[in-house]
């Protein structure tokens, strides 16, 4: 069982693993359910990509199909971003937009990954982009074209150049990933052989905090994910846990038992100026701020049982949030404050979605050992750790719970995803 694990046992908990193999296989994407509404979109093969390591647009394709806002269907785009479509034909198949590019080498060995998105219902060039970028690069590029047509047609923005982080476990070795969004891309932050749990990604994307167990003690640290640097926050006497960052990376809630029981703090970046701001006689913990970074979302069993409460950073009273059901954990707030994720107790643990200002609570998951949810940051996706068909998955889902999006994983323990920023 992993130390997070124990902790949530003190709770009230206790969750079975799954078995371990010590094979990682790539993510593979499996598609499930429809979104209410869908955009009929074509999109065509991007001149000179049968020449490159990557196909542009299977790439763009899955992103597209992932998001469960489009649908591509068929139809006949323009050779490359500089041709015309054929709107009467395009609408005769039901499409609504046009996608077509092109990836030509440039002499000095990158890749110009170019792109033109037309309005078919409208017989509008809806403008595109150009975007030399290295061999190595070549996704990250597809990805911003994706960016670009969910931006341009739904006047959000896309995720799908963001990362994700999570941890898997195989036999005497715990490594910290890094991927794109769509579960591609997979790269090793860290490996120990000693536990690590509660990643959480600074606002800027540069830093990782987490939990070690390296030295077989529980402290918090930091990494930063381009120069692999780490350094210790917190190592206080007892447990040192849950570490998550303020909006504005200056400050870290963290859990210590410093000074008995388990209790939220907050400190500077550097593991200065700690500070206690919960006070019970129960355990408190797992706390995340709120976009404003004004409260604190936090769990505690002050109450008899695990539930979430709101609290002002300043400190003062916590107000209980969640009421329906005995047994409520693991709060991610949306990037607008309008909701609250979290993994609730039930006939299984399932992942939750409160609207705060209604108090309204549905469930979104179709399974039943969800855990660690996490908002996409346009707050349009949550991503979930979850075991489902006998193994064990990272799932993503639409915050209705209407689209879904499987990222299937074979024989790993996989556990703890938390969905990075914008940028790179």
């Amino acid at each position: 069982m992993w130390p997070r694990r124990q902790a949530l046992r003190a709770l009230g908990a206790s969750l079975a693993l799954p078995a371990l193999s010590p094979a990682f296989a790539q993510f593979h994407v499996e598609i499930n359910g429809v979104g209410a509404t869908q955009i009929p979109i074509v999109l065509g093969r991007f001149r000179d990509e049968d020449r490159q390591a990557q196909s542009i647009s299977a790439i763009v394709r899955a992103d597209l199909e992932r998001s469960g806002v489009f649908k591509i269907v068929d139809g006949v785009a323009p050779a490359d971003e500089n041709g015309t479509p054929d709107y009467n034909t395009l609408r005769s198949r039901g499409a609504n937009a046009v996608v077509a590019g092109s990836a030509s080498r440039l002499a000095d060995g990158r890749i110009d990954v170019r792109f033109r998105l037309w309005d078919v219902i409208k017989g509008a060039d809806q403008g595109g982009q150009s975007e030399p970028t290295l061999p190595a690069d070549l996704r990250l590029a597809a990805h911003h074209v994706s960016d670009q047509i969910y931006q341009k047609l739904t006047g959000e923005r896309g995720i799908f150049s963001t990362r994700i982080a999570y941890v898997t476990k195989a036999p005497g070795k715990y490594t910290l990933r890094i991927t794109d969004a769509d579960g591609e891309n997979i790269q090793a932050a860290l490996i120990d052989n000693q536990p690590i749990i509660s990643p959480a990604w600074s606002p800027d994307g540069s830093e990782l905090a987490y939990v070690t167990f390296h030295d077989r003690k529980a402290k918090v640290v930091i990494r930063n994910v381009h120069a692999g640097t780490t350094r210790e926050v917190a190592a206080f006497k007892g447990s040192n846990s849950a570490p998550s960052f303020s909006p504005d990376g200056r400050t870290l809630a963290v859990t210590l038992s410093r000074d008995g029981g388990s209790h939220v703090y907050l400190m500077d970046r550097s593991g200065a100026n700690v500070r206690r701001i919960t006070e019970s006689t129960g355990i408190d913990t797992e706390a995340k701020f709120s976009p404003d970074g004004a409260f604190i979302y936090f769990v505690s069993d002050r109450g008899g049982g695990p539930q979430i409460y709101r609290q002002s950073v300043s400190g003062g009273g916590a107000t209980r949030v969640t009421f329906s059901g005995a047994y409520n954990i693991s709060p991610a707030l949306s990037p607008d404050g309008k909701l609250l994720a979290y993994i609730s107790r039930g006939s299984g643990f399932k992942v939750m979605v409160m609207d705060l200002a209604s108090g309204d609570v549905r469930g979104v998951s179709d399974t039943n050992d969800d855990e660690s949810p996490s908002f996409a940051p346009n707050g349009r996706y949550i991503i979930y750790a979850t075991k489902a068909d006998g193994r064990d998955v990272l799932m993503t889902t639409t915050t209705d719970g209407k689209f879904k999006s499987k990222l299937l994983e074979s024989g790993l323990d996989i556990r703890e995803p938390v969905w990075g920023p914008y940028g790179r």
